[in-house]
């Protein structure tokens, strides 16, 4: 009987961890930064644009419909797929876009036949070098344990938060939202290292060395270059 009675509890508890429903976590400050991504590319000057002017903005529509969605239907499982799907996508494109500006400010540098001001250089650094962060904030916050669309919480992780540590005040169930992650990302971007956040895994590590070349280039090549040429 007692065997009995364990295994019913056992089931009863089973289908209700099941039917806990899906905590999702504000999407404003994730909808507010591809649309800062957006108008830097905007910013960006035609003669380093790689992408037609309408692919940016497919993107972030492909990135905020999903995002409206699993706020506004039930099927917020299936939203969450979507979402993780387009938001590795819109960064691919973005980061993309950002590599190819730095390639073509590189090579008008080395020419040096006066094709970008330094007015245009200096902000076209600018804006790479926030793009970067951006978008690294967003594929942090997608890959790290799934990214939002899993449901289990002892996924494996990708970076150990010091909140993770803390076993009083209700820190045991705590999870990083997408500014712990926008945090992660500029510290990565102007310290080249991590700060208080420990990479885990290989991936992680791997991001964070690609994030921090490519900011080391923006800053010592570009915008130093930029600031010689406005200062002649």
């Amino acid at each position: 009987m007692r065997l009995a009675n364990f295994s019913i509890q056992e089931q009863h508890g089973t289908v209700n961890d099941q039917a806990q429903p899906i905590r999702i976590a504000p999407r404003w400050p994730v909808a507010i930064t591809a649309l800062a991504v957006l108008f830097l590319l905007m910013v960006l000057p035609w003669r380093i644009r790689v992408f037609p002017t309408w692919v940016p903005y497919i993107g972030v529509i492909a990135l905020i419909v999903p995002m409206a969605a699993i706020k506004l239907t039930t099927a917020k499982a299936r939203w969450l797929r979507v979402e993780r799907a387009t938001t590795l996508l819109f960064c691919a494109i973005a980061e993309a876009a950002t590599v190819a500006a730095l390639t073509r400010l590189l090579g008008a540098m080395v020419r040096g036949k006066g094709e970008i001001g330094g007015n245009q250089l200096l902000t076209s650094s600018v804006a790479a070098w926030v793009m970067n962060v951006l978008t690294f904030s967003l594929l942090y916050w997608q890959i790290d344990r799934g990214g939002p669309a899993s449901l289990v919480n002892d996924t494996k992780k990708d970076w150990l938060f010091p909140q993770e540590g803390v076993r009083e005040n209700g820190a045991l169930n705590w999870r990083a939202t997408f500014v712990d992650y926008l945090y992660l990302a500029f510290s990565t971007a102007t310290a080249f290292s991590s700060t208080d956040v420990l990479p885990l895994t290989s991936r992680a590590k791997m991001l964070m060395m690609l994030e921090s070349a490519i900011s080391l280039v923006t800053t010592v090549a570009v915008a130093s270059r930029a600031i010689n040429i406005l200062g002649t």
